[in-house]
């Protein structure tokens, strides 16, 4: 697993660890012992803030299996006791860049990661955060290791999932990520849409996610496919014929009737 160079200023009480400093000799051993109960094979990162460390570990169940087999875990693990607090686990975890959820307060790291290694991996978005009340990290938008869905690899039979993602930047200054979801069920039945806004709760700095309808939703779907105002790196799915055919659609002829097939109804999570 490699860092991609980081583009947006991480907070200024942030840091990466170097390995090689004598600077950080006492965060990696204070880590390593605090990681010793568990089960691990290479620490690959760690990312101090105040008084906590987020870590990424990785683990190779056969010694002499391939890289791309390994797996991965993310930790809180507290710089003032040995308290450790697994937040994630998964597969080609890519931690990308600083995004701004909140205005105002520290910018937090997204990622995204696979929920499986040598498979036919789906891959969903989460972005790890510092709790100034827990003192420790956190992971938005979690649902077990799943988070917000940006490639399905398993859809339901019979059924063409389209998914398109993308972090979004409002005039305001912050950023949301959003999802817009079709179900192409052909001749079977009408085309399903749901379309969902993951940010941040401004009252309570909670995760929150809300399904977006109608008009709302017809905007999102716009946004989402144009990726005009997307953060570089958090865009997917902008190439699919959905969204050709949205930001591109034939002329209708005379003779030809236009589709209603859509449906704002569905699930209360798209990741469930």
């Amino acid at each position: 697993m490699l860092r991609p160079s980081i583009a947006q200023q991480a907070p200024d009480s942030f840091h990466w660890v170097d390995f090689h400093s004598s600077q950080d000799q006492d965060v990696i051993a204070w880590v390593t012992r605090s990681l010793e109960p568990e089960k691990w094979t290479a620490i690959r990162e760690i990312g101090v803030q105040y008084d906590a460390a987020l870590v990424v570990t990785t683990l190779r169940a056969n010694p002499q299996g391939a890289v791309g087999t390994d797996t991965f875990n993310v930790w809180s693990v507290s710089l003032t006791s040995h308290a450790v607090l697994r937040l994630l686990q998964g597969a080609d975890l890519r931690l990308l860049d600083w995004i701004q959820l909140t205005p105002g307060r520290s910018r937090e790291l997204g990622a995204l990661y696979d929920d499986c290694s040598a498979c036919n991996a789906s891959t969903f978005f989460t972005v790890f955060y510092y709790d100034i009340t827990q003192h420790g990290w956190g992971a938005r938008w979690l649902h077990g290791n799943q988070a917000v869905t940006v490639h399905s690899a398993n859809p339901p039979p019979g059924v063409t999932w389209t998914q398109v993602f993308a972090v979004l930047a409002d005039p305001s200054g912050n950023e949301f990520a959003g999802s817009w979801t079709h179900f192409d069920y052909g001749a079977q039945k009408p085309a399903e849409d749901y379309v969902y806004q993951y940010d941040i709760d401004p009252w309570h700095s909670l995760d929150r996610v809300q399904q977006v309808s109608d008009k709302q939703a017809a905007a999102m779907e716009q946004r989402l496919c144009s990726a005009q105002d997307a953060v570089p790196g958090f865009a997917d799915g902008q190439d699919s014929q959905l969204c050709r055919d949205l930001l591109h659609p034939r002329p209708v002829h005379e003779n030809e009737k236009p589709c209603k097939c859509r449906d704002q109804v569905g699930p209360a999570h798209p990741g469930k």
